[in-house]
């Protein structure tokens, strides 16, 4: 069927999530169940009853959205049997899409989440960097706003995420020197984001590095649909899923031309799996024509029935 899946990211979590997968379908369950054992965590109690700075916490958060989003996927996969044209991730997300199409394992995929939103934790310390969402200026500017902005520290675009949205990430100085410059150049606003660290631009190095051994490790295999990378916004191979994880801790999320690649590839909706609906209002913003829905429990089924087929 012609449905492109999205997954979310950082920032979609909230406690309670995923609560009403977990009651409702016993192939949720199961996954929860198989993170939990996985991480020696019990990921029902942190998705569930975590406060919101237990969630906050980037080493909970990624593992606790990738298991919501999976158990998602698991549960309406058993419900309807939905077979995806293709799927992209936001940052994390990408993990819950290789999983859903088969190409990683949860219980690895969980454990490298893990390990990354610890190492992305430690990269910088807490107030040294900071990101911002920049409202109403073309890329281009934003890119030369942070080039002008550089000389106080490492700013760069983290977030393509179209509908006239570009996240910067970089040293909390030199994001707030970028802001400046983007409004002199006509941007509507610049939004300060509440995040944990600076992702997705070069402060995150020492991340990569520490990560990549645990994602070379990853079992891999061949993808039941395609999966749109971040740092390509192209349906990637087998052989290159490890190179692209890596690089995309470093890289910006491509998410405009991910979403247009995918109308491309013949996709005539898209169903974000997961927590939040974050996904769907940015898509609603690049392909305004197209039908967007969201699943994360039964109270969506309607909603998902509804898309065209």
């Amino acid at each position: 069927m012609p449905i492109a899946l999205l997954f979310p990211g950082q920032g979609s979590q909230f406690s309670g999530m995923g609560k009403e997968l977990y009651d409702e379908f016993p192939a949720a369950r199961a996954v929860f169940e198989e993170a939990s054992d996985a991480l020696s965590l019990d990921m029902a109690a942190l998705c569930f009853h975590g406060t919101d700075e237990e969630l906050r916490l980037t080493e909970n958060t990624q593992p606790a959205i990738f298991t919501v989003s999976v158990a998602a996927f698991s549960a309406l996969e058993q419900e309807s049997g939905i077979a995806p044209l293709c799927a992209a991730g936001h940052s994390l997300g990408e993990y819950s899409a290789l999983a859903a199409a088969g190409v990683i394992s949860l219980k690895e995929a969980i454990r490298v989440l893990r390990s990354r939103g610890k190492y992305m934790q430690e990269a910088v310390p807490v107030g040294e960097g900071a990101m911002a969402a920049i409202i109403g200026l073309e890329p281009s500017i934003v890119e030369e706003a942070c080039r002008a902005a550089s000389s106080g520290g490492v700013v760069s675009p983290a977030n393509y995420n179209g509908g006239g949205q570009v996240v910067i990430s970089g040293a909390a100085k030199a994001v707030a020197a970028a802001c400046e410059a983007a409004k002199a150049a006509g941007a509507k606003k610049c939004v300060p984001l509440q995040v944990s660290g600076p992702f997705h631009c070069e402060l995150m190095r020492s991340a990569a590095e520490k990560l990549a051994p645990e994602i070379g490790a990853m079992s891999r295999g061949a993808a039941r649909f395609p999966v749109v990378a971040n740092v390509t916004a192209a349906a990637c191979r087998e052989e290159e899923v490890a190179d692209l994880l890596v690089r995309q801790i470093v890289s910006p999320v491509r998410w405009e031309e991910s979403v247009r690649a995918m109308r491309e590839m013949g996709a005539t909706a898209f169903l974000e799996i997961g927590p939040g609906k974050v996904l769907s209002g940015l898509v609603k913003r690049i392909e305004k024509d197209l039908p967007v829905a969201s699943f994360c429990g039964r109270i969506d089924m309607d909603a998902v029935a509804a898309l065209p087929r």
